[in-house]
């Protein structure tokens, strides 16, 4: 059977029309199959919606109880048929609850990514390699330039100017769901066992993640907090928090931001961040092209990111590769603001 007879894009998303769904819908449809809790792939309004009980969980504190119709959890490795089409789900490797959804048709299988990465992540399922014809990646960071090393030495920088500074506040400006979590998380294993301080906008997730069996020490509310006794504390905030009047009430804020953006030092610049946190929840150009080889697809359709260079990249590798330019999608560290219930420290 045709890849494109089984999966194809359009307005609403990516449909699969024998089935019956849309994966990651950017607007409400009937039935929805989410890859995960981030908030451009993770809508509320469907009639329907299969994911797992992470992500379902997730999408319920963000939007509240109605935000569908229906609901149904999927355990990672089992599978659900939808007339001729069984769909199964496996770790992407993203953000606790993420999956990738192996989406299988007569002897076709394709595989849709959704977001993943292939580096270790102590809040997260693994990223499982699933064989199949057809693969369907991201390309966030679809360009050679990024190449993000590894978390834990990004981590080590940050404590290490915590010494240095002993007198300064830490600001660290993370995504609230898989980011700040995945930072805290780190800065647990490097031996940092002092309270870590939380903008409002963080704590409902992050006790969520507690909740679910991850470890992340202790942790406290920053509202309400004198300023003086913020002196050489790591405090964990919303992007868009840590470049406004928010941050007048820390002693002389060092300001990070964990990011895979953080790889080009003008973007740096330009947010005004003085620590730099080179941090990606998504695989960089060696995981994505390393990822695509190792499926063993024939096939390769890339989507929400750089798609072009990719695109080149698995062509000159004998591959069969399209760009979807599905609208809709971005990086959420970049776009994100706080949800309702969401509230400021």
């Amino acid at each position: 059977m045709r890849p494109q007879d089984i999966l194809l894009p359009t307005d609403a998303g990516l449909c699969c029309k024998p089935g019956g769904f849309h994966i990651d819908p950017v607007r409400a449809v009937e039935r929805a199959v989410i890859t995960h809790g981030h908030s451009d792939h993770a809508r509320a309004g469907h009639g329907a919606v299969l994911a797992t009980q992470e992500t379902l969980d997730i999408m319920r504190l963000r939007y509240g109880e109605n935000f569908a119709g229906s609901t149904q959890a999927i355990r990672y490795g089992e599978e659900i048929r939808f007339g001729d089409v069984t769909v199964k789900f496996h770790p992407a490797g993203h953000v606790l609850g993420s999956a990738q959804i192996a989406v299988t048709c007569k002897d076709t299988c394709i595989v849709v990514s959704g977001d993943y990465k292939d580096a270790a992540d102590p809040t997260c399922a693994p990223f499982e390699l699933v064989p199949c014809d057809v693969f369907i990646t991201e390309a966030t960071f679809g360009l050679p330039v990024f190449r993000h090393g590894d978390a834990s030495d990004e981590v080590k920088k940050l404590l290490a100017s915590v010494a240095l500074f002993p007198e300064r506040a830490h600001l660290v400006g993370a995504y609230s769901l898989g980011k700040a979590q995945r930072v805290i998380a780190l800065l647990r294993q490097a031996g940092y066992d002092a309270p870590i301080y939380l903008h409002g906008a963080l704590e409902k997730i992050t006790h969520y993640y507690q909740s679910r069996g991850i470890t992340l020490g202790e942790l406290r509310p920053v509202k309400g907090v004198k300023k003086a006794a913020l002196a050489g504390t790591i405090t964990l905030a919303p992007p868009s928090a840590t470049s406004d009047l928010w941050t007048r009430r820390f002693p002389d804020p060092v300001t990070a931001f964990a990011s895979g953006w953080m790889r080009v030092r003008a973007r740096a610049r330009q947010r005004g961040v003085e620590l730099p946190l080179v941090i990606s929840d998504h695989a960089d150009w060696d995981g994505l092209t390393s990822t695509i080889a190792a499926t063993g697809a024939g096939e390769i359709w890339v989507t929400h990111g750089q798609e072009d260079a990719l695109v080149h990249w698995c062509r000159s590798k004998g591959l069969k590769a399209r760009p979807l330019d599905l609208v809709g999608y971005g990086d959420e560290e970049e776009s994100e603001t706080p949800i309702p219930d969401e509230a400021e420290a």
